[in-house]
């Protein structure tokens, strides 16, 4: 029996905006009314809310990071909790961190195609990773969960905003911050700008059920993937499939060259591991309270007028696997 998917494509990412109509029309012959195409947030949730409707059972993400967060959100809000759809993703978009790790290992009409295939054997779900969604709860109970992967705040944020300006934004997101981090590294050499970017921002951060704790932060990060691109892994290694991954560097952090190179690298030396400055660790909750903006898989979005959120993991996904 064949199975059902439906395909959310995102016409504004990087690749697909080079498509001239070919997978567009050869994936609206397939899929009929599950092949969407949607031009705005609001169309997404639309969208998802009919899929849900439809019971649809596995939904393919044409998209970057940035899409897949926006369709698992909508997903979080329309789809039951213990009917969740298994998602495939396609690499198409600026960034692609997420694909690097639980991606479909196709786009495109050979995406297509081996989806069609695996729908007409009953196999979308042969072969599958699971993996925990990063959710982030801001203090307004009428603002929406929002869900993602990724999460950076302090020295994160500018980086990404200095990724995002036209002179490097043509380059995929990896690459980008990879020029944003050399960009900020090289502005602590300047004496105007060492001492803003090295102090850091003020945040209150509680782990899990521990007590919050006010602290001076050069750089946070946080995810539930459990891989990065080019072998990168800041972070301590991992104990378990489930909880967040998390970094908090502690402004005018000691060694900062050396701890980026083997951060970078996925190195853990001993000294890394004892020094205070530099806390990596694994966990299920986040609280978090900075008054600046952060980021969640490549977008910026702002933490609310009293600078509290509460990161934490779950809902879980299957995630389908195109290629062995």
């Amino acid at each position: 029996m064949t199975e059902r998917f439906a395909l959310i494509h995102n016409p504004r990412s990087r690749r697909n905006g080079k498509d001239d109509g070919t997978f567009r029309n050869s994936a609206a012959r397939l899929l009929g009314p599950l092949f969407v195409g949607p031009s705005s947030r609001e169309h997404v949730l639309d969208a998802v809310a009919e899929l849900a409707r439809r019971e649809v059972p596995t939904i393919a993400i044409d998209g970057g990071d940035g899409t897949v967060s926006e369709v698992m959100s909508a997903i979080y809000r329309h789809y039951p909790a213990d009917a969740l759809p298994a998602l495939a993703v396609l690499p198409s978009g600026n960034t692609n961190l997420i694909a690097s790790d639980v991606g479909f290992g196709l786009r495109g009409i050979a995406a297509l195609d081996r989806l069609a295939a695996l729908a007409r054997d009953g196999g979308l779900r042969r072969r599958v990773v699971r993996r925990e969604a990063l959710a982030v709860r801001w203090s307004d109970p009428d603002r929406p969960v929002t869900l993602g992967m990724f999460h950076g705040a302090a020295a994160f944020t500018r980086g990404v905003a200095i990724a995002h300006r036209p002179a490097i934004d043509r380059f995929s997101h990896d690459v980008a911050v990879g020029v944003a981090i050399a960009s900020s590294i090289g502005r602590l050499a300047l004496r105007s700008t060492r001492r803003k970017w090295l102090g850091g921002n003020r945040i209150t951060l509680a782990v899990g059920a521990e007590a919050p704790r006010e602290q001076d932060c050069f750089l946070f990060l946080a995810t539930t993937l459990h891989r990065l691109p080019h072998r990168m892994w800041p972070f301590a290694p991992r104990t378990g499939a489930e909880g967040m991954s998390y970094l908090n560097v502690r402004a005018y952090p000691p060694h900062l060259a050396a701890a980026t190179w083997n951060l970078l690298r996925g190195r853990s030396p001993e000294w890394l591991d004892a020094c205070p400055a530099y806390e990596r660790g694994q966990t299920d909750r986040l609280a978090l309270r900075i008054g600046e903006d952060f980021v969640l898989d490549g977008e910026i979005l702002n933490s609310g007028p009293d600078g509290q959120t509460v990161l934490s993991a779950g809902p879980a996904f299957d995630f389908i696997q195109g290629v062995a």
